[in-house]
């Protein structure tokens, strides 16, 4: 049996793969992440790892799953240690991250996290937990106090069982032990990150001790952020092969792409890294990055996912690959470029060159299905806002509604040669159950356009939205994705 990565297998490791060069013994544990995903091992985690190699060790992270124990399985025996692993075509650089000294399983021992989370060393409470852990009404945006999960936090928060559960009882054990509170910085792809975050703690703060919320409405700090990077799935073949460079097996590497981006609004309650120095862009105002990242790169990655999978195509380099969808990419773009107010420092044209490259990056093999996951709570902000903007201007929607109406024809769970494959979205049972109980194309997306948890009523009751969509959506079953892309594309005007 091949030996795993751990401290000890460090000095055996080829000469070209970088690792940490900094005493791992003397880190502090500054930062206590929630949901240790590949994400976060790609992104955020690299970059304390930066500030640890800079001289400050104050940015030790202790990573938290609120779910399974597979990381703490991949990582603990490995001392916290992984690759990431970073491709561009033929490129593959290889880096041992060594920023995570270790993974707690929450629901193990919950208490345990909540007393390392109110440790005085910890200064920042980091979170990528999707838009699901929030546990926010998608209607209302207040916190669900009907959610099993919440009612019991509510109810006793001495073992937490939500994230904003944890962050409350965490804060509430600094007070009691008069510290200040720690910084929560959301890394999820969500718009206003902060602000739900911070409304999800403050309603759970307000039912438990009115006091505490006060506290931590005074003291506290939930800053907006902004985070790229493309973090495919690992595969066991993207293992076995970095095990063939390492001589050792790392069952927590991941694999990513060059780029990389986060920004964060200047709001913090304590202590931070040098951000400047470590390439984080420090911001007054961070909706004018979010925007563009929402609607440009997330909002053609899920036209991609849709499109492409329903096409049969498994990967993004490849849909990319075909003139018809590159061409399709671009003329969302325009649609949606229209609808933003970059802000200083973002030269669109430049952004979409570079997102073009990034998408064409074959080394990555970033699956669509992937990126089809829960998309009834990434459309509002990937398609429906720009839908909207464009609309308000009395502007074309075409580009726009041909990908609406792809995430539409992906809730039949069939793909166009007839292959089933699974809806992986909290609202699958209700969309499920309105395409099959819908008589027709048009009555499906008249059944759809109905679901307030995805379509706000006044852009679902604009008739000009529901034709723009149900042209589309019938151009999709008559001709196929692939057809239906490009007869899209053989309309655009010459260039």
């Amino acid at each position: 049996m091949t030996t795993r990565l751990s401290a000890a297998a460090l000095g055996a490791l080829p000469p070209t793969v970088a690792q940490p060069a900094y005493d791992r013994a003397a880190v502090k544990t500054g930062v206590v992440h929630l949901g240790v995903g590949a994400f976060h091992r790609a992104h955020q985690a690299v970059v304390f790892d930066d500030a640890l190699a800079a001289g400050d060790l104050r940015w030790g992270v202790l990573g938290a799953s609120l779910r399974s124990p597979g990381v703490r399985d991949q990582l603990n025996p490995q001392d916290g240690l992984y690759s990431v692993v970073v491709r561009d075509g033929d490129r593959r650089d290889v880096r041992i991250i060594g920023a995570i000294q270790s993974v707690l399983v929450a629901p193990e021992d919950p208490a345990a996290l909540v007393a390392a989370m109110a440790h005085g060393d910890v200064h920042m409470v980091t979170l990528t937990v999707t838009e699901k852990g929030y546990r926010l009404d998608p209607a209302s945006g207040a916190l669900m106090i009907d959610d099993p999960d919440v009612a019991a936090d509510l109810s006793d928060l001495s073992a937490p069982r939500t994230a904003p559960g944890f962050v409350t009882a965490a804060l509430a054990a600094r007070r009691a032990a008069g510290l200040p509170p720690f910084t929560v910085v959301s890394c999820d792809n969500v718009p206003h990150n902060g602000a739900r975050i911070r409304q999800a703690v403050l309603d759970m703060a307000g039912r438990v001790d009115p006091d505490l919320r006060d506290w931590i409405d005074t003291h506290g700090a939930f800053p907006q952020t902004m985070v790229d990077r493309i973090v495919p799935a690992t595969t066991p073949d993207d293992v076995a092969a970095n095990e063939a460079l390492l001589g050792v097996t790392d069952q927590g590497m991941v694999k990513t792409e060059p780029f990389t981006q986060w920004v964060i609004e200047d709001r913090f309650a304590g202590p931070r890294p040098d951000f400047d120095s470590l390439g984080v862009q420090i911001t007054a105002d961070v909706a004018p990055w979010e925007d563009a990242k929402l609607r440009l790169l997330n909002g053609a990655h899920s036209a991609i996912a849709y499109l492409g999978g329903l096409a049969g195509l498994t990967y993004v380099d490849q849909v990319v690959a075909i003139p018809s969808y590159a061409r399709f990419v671009e003329a969302l773009w325009d649609e949606a470029e229209s609808t933003l107010t970059p802000p200083p420092g973002l030269d669109v044209p430049t952004y979409r060159g570079e997102l073009m490259r990034r998408f064409a990056n074959s080394a990555l093999q970033h699956r669509t299905v992937q990126i089809a996951m829960d998309g009834s709570q990434k459309l509002p902000q990937r398609l429906l806002a720009a839908c909207a903007a464009r609309l308000e201007n009395d502007q074309p929607i075409d580009a726009l509604a041909l990908a609406v109406a792809g995430w539409m024809r992906w809730q039949d769970g069939v793909d166009d040669a007839g292959n089933a494959f699974t809806v992986d979205d909290p609202l699958a049972a209700d969309t499920a159950r309105r395409v099959k109980g819908a008589a027709g194309p048009a009555a499906k997306v008249a059944a759809l356009l109905d679901l307030s948890a995805v379509f706000p009523p006044a852009l679902a009751a604009d008739a000009r939205f529901a034709k723009a969509v149900t042209d589309a959506h019938l151009s999709l079953v008559e001709r196929g994705a692939r057809g239906a892309v490009e007869a899209f594309a053989e309309s655009l005007p010459k260039s």
